[in-house]
């Protein structure tokens, strides 16, 4: 049976935390419930001893253990923070413990998983993004909080995640305690890229960034610790870090700035190759004329990455084609160096931009070649995550290119 300590603080979201810890318990998970001194002005220590494993633990010194943040620090397979305040972020990111709860995060080594709820102002405060930030860092999960009403009658961001969504991330990370990811650092792009003609209009493409959010979602199922980093609005799945985007500068600096803490980068996003050389301040009006919009090409992101990767990396790219589609595609896959290249023809009714099935063509670096058939883009995605598993376990063996050529930018970028 998975061990899980739940980890609840002070404020009004905490009476959520009681659904959570009956989830998991109906889900047959023993969880050991922590509540803080400030979690007990909202919710009674009683109530959680009565539905969870265990009783309820509020202090270091109170009880017949003389540690018992060691015993479940190391017992757990899991330790879940929800809520998870601005305070609890604060001094955990600082290594702090003065209380039972602080002191189980710093002894375990078990995954961490918080579930921040707050009001938006503390939310949204650089302090607080910073210290959510080192702890991602140090491989801390976060589930970010959900929009909607808060105390006080306010509406914004910093409600906790449904309770639904906090359990059914916990039982996703113990699911892939063993996966064949497990631990392994994914970043993932996905969606395609805007790039403003004026304050009002874009060059983008049809891409809906349904690709790029099953392979963060399979990924995470396999263990990995997921960052998406992502033009599109949509919700991601629960356990996946969100880094939002909207141009292909954007999506360069974001990738490059994370990649030394990357172990696999899968660049799903459709960049755009060319981008307006001068932007608009203004709208512009229809009665000023046909404007001319002079084109320059857009930073090379995998190329830029190829540059810079390490050899126990694993690079994936994709290639969106609409002709001679081997051909492109194996020519990018030398050129920028990839491991793997996943190759698709979107001019097909069924595998194009905004459906919800691919027929693919996977190509890796030593040559090989695989038509998988129609399928959906999750089942695809955990394709090439398997694969992407076998890759990354015999890192070091690089591709069988010249590694020490420079990759070459797009002939037409």
């Amino acid at each position: 049976m998975a061990r899980v300590v739940l980890g609840v603080c002070g404020g009004i979201a905490a009476y959520k935390a009681v659904e959570v810890c009956r989830r998991l318990v109906d889900a047959g998970v023993h969880v050991a419930p922590v509540l803080t001194d400030d979690a007990q002005r909202f919710v009674g220590a009683v109530t959680f001893s009565a539905l969870a494993s265990e009783p309820a633990h509020t202090s270091l010194f109170d009880g017949p253990e003389p540690i018992p943040h060691t015993r479940l620090g190391q017992q757990a397979d899991l330790v879940v923070v929800a809520p998870a305040t601005a305070k609890l972020l604060g001094k955990y990111a600082a290594g702090i413990s003065d209380d039972l709860l602080t002191a189980t995060l710093l002894a375990t080594r078990a995954p961490v998983l918080v579930c921040p709820a707050m009001h938006t102002e503390m939310w949204e405060h650089p302090a607080v993004q910073e210290n959510l930030a080192t702890l991602r860092r140090r491989g801390v999960h976060v589930l970010e909080p959900a929009t909607g009403r808060l105390a006080g009658g306010d509406v914004g961001a910093g409600r906790l995640a449904d309770p639904a969504d906090v359990a059914d991330t916990v039982l996703a990370l113990l699911g892939a305690r063993g996966g064949p990811l497990a631990g392994v650092r994914v970043l993932v792009t996905a969606g395609g890229t805007r790039e403003p003609l004026d304050p009002v209009r874009f060059i983008g493409n049809r891409s809906s960034g349904k690709m790029g959010y099953a392979v963060a979602a399979a990924a995470l199922r396999r263990g990995a610790r997921v960052t998406l980093v992502t033009t599109q609005g949509r919700p991601a799945p629960a356990g996946v870090d969100v880094v939002r985007v909207e141009t292909a500068q954007e999506v360069h600096d974001a990738v490059l700035a994370r990649l030394d803490a990357t172990d696999v980068l899968v660049m799903a996003a459709a960049v755009a190759d060319f981008r307006p050389k001068a932007a608009a301040g203004q709208k512009i009006k229809k009665g000023e004329g046909v404007p001319e919009v002079v084109l320059e090409p857009t930073p090379d992101v995998l190329a830029a990455v190829a540059g810079r990767r390490r050899r126990d990396q694993v690079v994936v790219g994709f290639a969106a084609e609409t002709e001679r589609l081997l051909e492109h595609a194996r020519d990018k896959l030398e050129r920028k160096r990839l491991d793997l290249i996943v190759a698709n023809d979107v001019s097909a009714p069924d595998s194009g931009f905004e459906v919800d099935t691919n027929r693919a063509v996977l190509l890796d670096a030593h040559g090989g070649t695989e038509a998988l058939p129609l399928m959906s883009k999750d089942d695809l995605a955990g394709v090439i995550c398997d694969r992407i598993a076998a890759l990354h376990s015999s890192a070091g063996a690089g591709p069988s290119y010249d590694s020490a050529a420079p990759a070459q930018e797009d002939p037409d970028e």
